[in-house]
């Protein structure tokens, strides 16, 4: 053929491939103007094809006869020539589909098997990667092609001889190359569509067998059973009928019935793209019927032990009525419990006796958490309302009290502040209060911030230092009020000296307790200073027993610690239900006297 240009397109480059290389290979055929290697725009790394251009045609076709699928660095190079219109690629025209071809067939093979029906514009087998073995990728054939002729005439007496023919051992279809967005119109019109899609065929059924299955309902242009890369069957397959009423008759007469022992799913084959939004919307319509199915049912347990398997679990929520499934959630990867487990069971009464009764109670040497579970999407959406909320409180201003604000705690002098087992205080017993230690729940305003020297007794919030009168009665050793003087009783005014806690930076209770902040935190940090922050609201309610209240607390995750700071309800909640379970065990003070 006669070419005006002498320009022709190098593809299947190796990424090492560059312009030297290629003039090294080329230049012993002709004359050469120009060899470039078309590479990206930001990585400038090879993109697998470049263009030579000869001094004059006869050159250039010389080099497409004798070059052609040469190898370079282990690859074969693939020669075609260059076409600057882009209308006879989109065209169509002349263009064939090939599948169904043994992996063994390359380019080259490709070439030489449709050479003889006329001159070939471009030939390409496309390849696929994988991993091997020792994890290596290997590229080998994904088992279909492409050759595009120059006229289509040569194309139609290509699929006329070669369609159905057996290469290498593989029967193969040939047809005329259909454009994606076509094929995408055929395969989901319902009216239209030829290829059917079978799953859960028997693993001994091969394309033979799957096609003599299929014939009787017409006919067939191929039938393919999907294999891996072992050859070992996947189980499900394609057939391409010829007409479109016999597709509809197989789907028809063959869906859900039983082959070889197996039940036989037949349908329409649809591309992964229209197939996912149903899917999707399929299981999400289940999944809500589930959950209206199971809601005030199920019950979503955490803080389990190591030891708890799903025998134990289901032991222990069994005395409150019958349960459909207990289940620990455990790590695909090591089996281990990931410390969390869902309950079910058949009566709303029994799940609400089980989360009255088992919420807080010890099982193994941890307080259980028990709630109703909770669809994700509506488990995040109250994460993120709780986030936003502790985000506009950073907003407050400096002098506005949060809204809710616990009251202030007053030390006498010869007691220590208690603290929390397990976690290292801030101050030392003995040393007063810390000035590093912000207030309980209350930020800090002119009024009352100036420090008390000598026996001068001034208005304000502080601590007194003055010694109870009563030494024996412990329960003095500190007073709750909302008294700015917080005076005692016997003694007189003009005896009191006072010290007051010295001034503080003016934030609200949480502008240093935000998730971000306390994440980039070690655990143990973390702990301490949830800890100092958390033990003097429990001791407001709970004097006698928040060292112990206020570990078990903090064995919760980081969230919800965070919500019972900002919220006295909620923690008066768990102080009275971590309360309840000391008391079964046994492990309360006793009252002082």
């Amino acid at each position: 053929m006669n070419y005006n240009s002498a320009s022709l397109y190098v593809g299947d480059l190796h990424p090492e491939i560059n312009e030297s290389v290629l003039y090294e290979i080329f230049h012993e055929v002709g004359p050469i103007i120009s060899i470039r290697v078309c590479k990206d725009n930001i990585t400038r790394k090879s993109l697998g094809y470049a263009y030579v251009n000869f001094q004059n045609p006869q050159d250039a076709e010389r080099a497409l006869d004798t070059l052609n699928y040469t190898d370079v660095k282990d690859r074969p190079i693939r020669i075609m020539w260059s076409q600057r219109d882009p209308s006879i690629r989109k065209s169509g025209i002349g263009n064939i589909f090939i599948k169904n071809m043994d992996k063994s067939i390359d380019n080259k093979a490709l070439y030489d098997t449709f050479s003889a029906f006329g001159n070939i514009l471009s030939c390409k087998v496309c390849q696929v990667t994988r991993k091997d073995e020792r994890g290596e990728p290997v590229v080998e054939s994904a088992g279909y092609g492409f050759v595009h002729f120059e006229t289509q005439e040569a194309a139609e007496k290509a699929i006329a001889k070669v369609n159905g023919m057996l290469l290498n051992g593989k029967q193969v279809f040939v047809g005329p190359f259909v454009k994606k967005s076509e094929r995408l119109k055929i395969l989901s019109n319902e009216d239209s569509f030829t290829n059917v899609f079978v799953k859960n065929l028997d693993a001994s059924v091969d394309d033979n067998e799957l096609k003599d299955l299929f014939s009787k309902f017409g006919e067939i242009q191929s039938a393919v059973v999907m294999k891996d890369n072992n050859g070992k069957s996947k189980q499900f397959g394609f057939i391409n009928f010829v007409d479109h009423a016999a597709a509809v008759i197989a789907v028809d007469e063959l869906n859900e019935k039983e082959y070889k022992g197996k039940k036989l799913f037949v349908g329409r084959a649809q591309k992964k793209s229209e197939r996912r939004p149903k899917l999707k919307e399929h299981f999400q319509k289940l999944k809500q019927e589930w959950v209206n199915k199971y809601k005030g049912l199920n019950l979503y347990v955490k803080n389990l032990d190591d030891s708890v398997d799903d025998a134990r679990l289901r032991q222990e929520f069994s005395k409150f009525g019958e349960i459909y499934s207990a289940t620990v959630m455990v790590d695909e990867k090591t089996k281990q419990s990931k410390n969390f487990g869902f309950v079910c069971f058949t009566t709303p009464e029994a799940a609400n006796k089980a989360l009255t009764e088992m919420n807080g109670h010890m099982m193994g040497s941890k307080p259980l958490y028990v709630n109703f579970a909770q669809p994700k999407e509506l488990r995040k959406a109250q994460l993120e309302a709780q986030h936003n909320a502790r985000k506009q409180q950073h907003m407050v201003g400096p002098h506005m009290f949060p809204p809710q604000v616990a009251p202030q705690v007053f030390f006498q002098q010869g007691t220590n502040p208690p603290f929390v087992t397990g976690i290292k205080p801030r101050w030392q017993p003995g040393r007063g209060v810390p000035t590093n230690m912000p207030p309980t729940g209350l930020p800090s305003h002119g009024r009352g911030n100036n420090v008390m020297r000598g026996g001068n007794t001034q208005r304000g919030r502080g601590v007194h230092n003055a010694p109870p009168k009563n030494q024996g009665n412990r329960n003095t050793g500190y007073k709750i009020t909302n008294n700015a003087r917080n005076r005692p009783v016997d003694q007189p005014p003009q005896m009191q000296q006072n010290t007051q806690l010295p001034p503080q930076p003016t934030h609200t209770p949480t502008d240093t307790l935000s998730p971000e902040y306390l994440a980039n935190l070690p655990e143990q940090d973390q702990k301490n200073i949830l800890g100092e922050r958390l033990f003097p609201l429990v001791h407001l309610r709970e004097p006698k027993n928040a060292p112990k209240i206020t570990g078990m607390l903090l064995d919760m995750d980081v969230s919800d610690i965070l919500h019972l700071i900002e919220s006295t309800e909620a923690l008066y909640q768990k102080i009275k239900e971590a309360v309840a379970v000391l008391e079964e065990h046994g492990q309360t003070n006793g009252n002082d006297q």
